[in-house]
């Protein structure tokens, strides 16, 4: 089993020393970066932030070597260090560093709902799905675990917003929990945005009932049939993925 890291907590003040760790993840980054890489990925991202083109797998392997020597005196010196490399980044792989720092291993005493201002605030200021969805689908959840009643009042409340992406974190919240997924706060995290016409609402939606639907497929085939005049033709699709793949279900409700 690894061992947990045993290095000294960084020293301060702590906006240098976040200067410095954001000036040394961007220096690897350029380094392995590709050009090309970066404008594809720009223009399929729609990203008005360039890439340094990186791909994931050497984008993890300078994470992990950039933040080798960190610890924190406090769940809360963490959150400093993420906001500020989110808020400070020049390149999109900047901000995946921070979601990346956001969600180590060794950060569980990170996961509670003090935590939930700064993942709205990244969630609110990135609006687009490689960042909605990561928070989403593998940080959320591990709030929820720990503090169901907080995290079940605060994802009503976000599921309500005027802001889509705080809508769309709600619904996927629970995406791998399997059954310890709630099927009361899926419901009622899907119900405000069931007529909405925005795309990435309607596909998260479905999304979170495909992924219901390999532990309990029958109940999500109900859910669809029940509220066939309220889902869109997309996220009955996606809902009933496998049913049509399989021949379960020949035609959408």
């Amino acid at each position: 089993m690894a061992q947990r890291r045993t290095a000294s907590p960084l020293p301060s003040p702590p906006v240098e020393r976040s200067a410095t760790l954001l000036a040394r993840l961007r220096s690897a980054l350029a380094a392995a970066g590709d050009a090309e890489r970066a404008e594809g990925a720009r223009a399929y991202m729609k990203s008005a932030m360039p890439y340094h083109g990186v791909a994931a797998t050497p984008q993890r392997a300078i994470f992990r070597e950039s933040f080798a020597d960190l610890t924190f005196p406090s769940a809360e010196a963490r959150r400093e260090m993420v906001l500020y490399l989110w808020r400070n980044a020049a390149y999109r792989e900047e901000r995946y560093a921070a979601l990346w720092l956001a969600g180590d291993l060794d950060a569980i005493e990170f996961h509670t709902t003090a935590v939930l201002p700064m993942y709205e605030e990244m969630i609110v200021t990135g609006a687009w799905w490689d960042y909605v969805d990561e928070i989403a689908t593998h940080r959320l959840p591990a709030v929820l675990k720990r503090d169901r009643a907080k995290m079940t009042r605060a994802m009503l409340a976000w599921s309500r917003d005027e802001n889509l992406w705080k809508r769309r974190a709600s619904i996927l919240c629970q995406l791998p929990l399997k059954r310890e997924t709630d099927l009361d706060l899926l419901q009622a995290c899907m119900a405000p945005s069931l007529g909405s016409r925005e795309f990435f609402l309607r596909k998260a939606i479905g999304w979170a009932l495909r992924q219901y639907a390999r532990t309990d497929a029958g109940w999500v085939e109900r859910y669809v049939r029940e509220h066939a005049a309220e889902l869109s033709g997309l996220s009955k699709r996606e809902a009933l993925k496998a049913h049509l793949k399989s021949g379960a279900i020949t035609e959408l409700p």
